[in-house]
């Protein structure tokens, strides 16, 4: 399962071994347990990758393969892709624009994306200093 937690300047990107059920499930026993309501609607998240990244083109061979659905991937420009997947939000309430993001495709796909972005997040930190 793939997990993105939005905040107001930023996202994080996980791959979880739990399953969607699993994870949810703990969720809502969780906000049952504090008193925290919950908003849980079918969505899309998208973020950027570096399309100079080392193993894109075996992401885009994976997509047309097996998580088409899931997961699409489109030219922004000529230094980045847009990396849009389909899945679910998870929000306090359903006016906040923070919030946790969750999906599941191929294991294979799920760990390939989250070391692609990985990467990405490497090669930012360095670009920046």
């Amino acid at each position: 399962m793939l997990k993105l937690t939005y905040t107001e300047s930023s996202f994080y990107l996980e791959c979880l071994t739990l399953s969607l059920e699993e994870w949810v499930a703990q969720r809502v026993i969780l906000a049952l347990r504090v008193g925290q309501s919950l908003c849980i609607e079918p969505s899309t998240a998208s973020f950027l990758l570096p399309v100079d990244l080392p193993g894109v083109e075996v992401l885009k061979a994976e997509v047309k393969r097996d998580d088409g659905e899931i997961i699409a991937l489109s030219a922004c420009d000529a230094e980045y892709m847009e990396v849009t997947l389909r899945g679910s939000w998870l929000l306090d309430s359903s006016k906040d624009a923070v919030g946790v993001f969750f999906t599941t495709m191929s294991d294979r796909a799920e760990f390939f994306l989250h070391k692609l972005w990985q990467e990405s997040q490497a090669c930012a930190s360095v670009m920046s200093e």
